[in-house]
């Protein structure tokens, strides 16, 4: 393959719904680690991926497969180059509404209403891995598995099923809002959705009215909102680590 087929192949490859483009070294060892099927791994310096993945990934064989590539060509494949000098394209695993709220896990599904900042959402997909949520969803134009959000999330799309709908999820599990309206939370159920708004606007209107529960986390005097990421993390965290007691009467959870 010619260098500039290469960079082609990385310029489509953003635009490719059932592709995922990996920008650097985490993003690839966590996809990597979570069965992601690659189609190509470039880097710019072979020595240095054998390097950081000896300190970071001794699980995982990175140096496989392998395309090194010239510095200047290296710069083409992304907007930003990564630091990292690894870059890589891989299969989007397919992942339906469906099996997100059917997922059999007892723990919670993470559903961003039109979030804007696609580090917001790569942070909170990472966070939602890392605490155990059964899945997460997205509306709205933002594409959760858009490179930025990759980096954010240091790849671990792959640890938990994400996926974005047009619709609000209509199921058996119980939706519980997160909004600054009301009393702080007390618990979380295990099989809940937890919704929270976009950055500035919050919750729609159709999605509170529709809402089980609503639940607040407390805050200092004077202090109205906590990034979204931020939110996430402490809702699921609570969720986690807390009494699992059933919410007896309406609350409410803060986010920006």
């Amino acid at each position: 393959m010619s260098h500039q087929t290469l960079v082609e192949q990385f310029r489509v490859a953003r635009g490719d719904p059932s592709l995922a483009v990996l920008e650097g070294f985490h993003p690839l060892k966590h996809a990597i680690r979570f069965g992601a099927e690659l189609i190509e791994v470039v880097c710019s310096n072979i020595e240095e991926l054998v390097r950081l993945g000896a300190s970071f990934a001794p699980d995982i064989a990175l140096d496989n497969h392998v395309r090194v590539v010239p510095l200047d060509v290296f710069a083409e494949l992304a907007p930003v180059p990564p630091p990292t000098g690894v870059i890589a394209i891989a299969h989007r695993p397919t992942v339906s509404l469906t099996e997100v709220l059917n997922n059999p896990a007892p723990s919670p599904v993470v559903l961003l209403e039109n979030p804007r900042n696609l580090l917001n959402i790569g942070a909170a997909i990472r966070v939602s891995a890392a605490a155990g949520a059964a899945g997460l969803i997205t509306t709205g134009v933002q594409d959760p598995w858009h490179p930025a959000a990759l980096i954010a999330a240091t790849g671990l799309h792959y640890a938990l099923p994400v996926t974005r709908t047009t619709t609000v999820p209509i199921c058996d599990r119980s939706l519980v809002v997160v909004d600054p309206s009301g009393e702080p939370f007390q618990q979380i159920p295990a099989n809940a959705i937890l919704a929270f708004g976009a950055e500035r606007e919050g919750l729609s209107r159709e999605l509170m009215a529709s809402a089980d529960h609503c639940v607040s986390i407390p805050m200092s005097a004077g202090i109205s909102s906590l990034n979204l990421a931020t939110a996430v993390a402490v809702v699921l965290y609570m969720w986690k680590f807390g009494e699992r007691r059933a919410i007896s009467e309406p609350t409410t959870f803060l986010q920006n």
